[in-house]
């Protein structure tokens, strides 16, 4: 029991150990919440582009020393207005798009970084992260930022979940869609920037997405999304934490190998959509049971689609 109290409580002896913790479970919370957001409108690649694309603006503020969250903010921001304007284009898919401008501000960042000498060792922590090296400023900046997300999403929840869904009659109820894509970009641009000390450039994308996918196999409701996959982002990134503290290993690396697992999990075993327990209903004789003059069993309900969940 001793061991088990030590490996509880050793970790919060520390005081980069309780920021860590602070800052990662800020950042699950508010990944899951916009990430939830991101998996229902489909648009799952919009996070890998944009956490490439702050990319340039980290590579200007190095070259010219100012603060690289800023300017990759600024970059990713820029990036993903781009995306929400050439999309409007009916004729490319969103994806295309955000291929187009994905692979160029990554290319820009290069060219940029090419000019500046022994920039590599530099920038590690943008690119792999680096929870345990954050100071009070840095948890400060993260709870202000998380509130402020966690504010506007809540806020246009609705109107978002109702583009998601069926964007040709959020057009026709008069509601504005590109200003929302316009938002929903920043939300996620913005989620991104403030993950990027918990898991860096390279992993932010699982913190966004791996949890608001562990919620959707898990549940139709919306609602109900809406809290699986924060909390699934704020646990995994605690047990992440203690397992880096007690073994010494990369606390990044494990966040996002602690989620994946937690979707291995959902996706062999959710109650109604896992793998395994689809199997195990299609294995069953549920014919066995029926009676002369019984109509036979009663159907499996089907499952209810997310559309009509959203207004239950």
């Amino acid at each position: 029991m001793s061991a088990i109290a030590d490996f509880l409580t050793g970790p919060w002896e520390h005081l980069f150990m309780q920021r860590a913790f602070a800052v990662a479970v800020m950042c699950g919370i508010v990944s899951g919440v916009i990430g939830a957001h991101v998996v229902l409108r489909g648009m799952a690649f919009i996070g890998d582009a944009v956490s490439h694309s702050v990319f340039p603006g980290v590579a200007i503020a190095f070259v010219f020393q100012f603060n690289l969250v800023l300017g990759g903010a600024i970059a990713g921001l820029l990036t993903a207005l781009a995306v929400a304007v050439f999309s409007q284009n009916r004729r490319l898919k969103e994806d295309s798009v955000i291929g187009v401008f994905f692979a160029a501000a990554f290319g820009l960042g290069i060219v940029i970084l090419s000019t500046a000498p022994g920039y590599s060792g530099s920038l590690e922590s943008f690119l792999f992260g680096q929870i345990l090296g954050i100071s009070d400023g840095d948890v400060a900046t993260v709870a202000v930022m998380g509130l402020l997300l966690l504010l506007v999403a809540a806020a246009i929840h609705k109107e978002l979940v109702t583009v998601s869904l069926d964007r040709e009659t959020a057009k026709a109820a008069g509601l504005p869609v590109f200003a929302l894509d316009i938002v929903l970009y920043a939300l996620v641009t913005v989620t991104v920037v403030i993950s990027l000390q918990a898991v860096g450039n390279i992993l932010v994308l699982a913190l966004l997405i791996t949890p608001a996918a562990c919620a959707r196999l898990l549940t139709d409701r919306i609602g109900t999304m809406m809290v699986l996959a924060p909390g699934i982002g704020a646990g995994s990134a605690v047990v992440g934490l203690y397992l880096s503290y007690a073994y010494n290993l990369a606390a990044g690396g494990l966040i996002v190998l602690v989620v994946t697992a937690v979707f291995i999990l959902c996706w062999l075993l959710a109650p109604r959509h896992g793998l395994l327990v689809a199997r195990r209903g299609r294995r069953s004789p549920a014919a066995e049971s029926s009676q002369p003059g019984d109509p036979g069993p009663r159907p499996t309900p089907e499952r209810v689609p997310l559309e009509e969940s959203a207004t239950s």
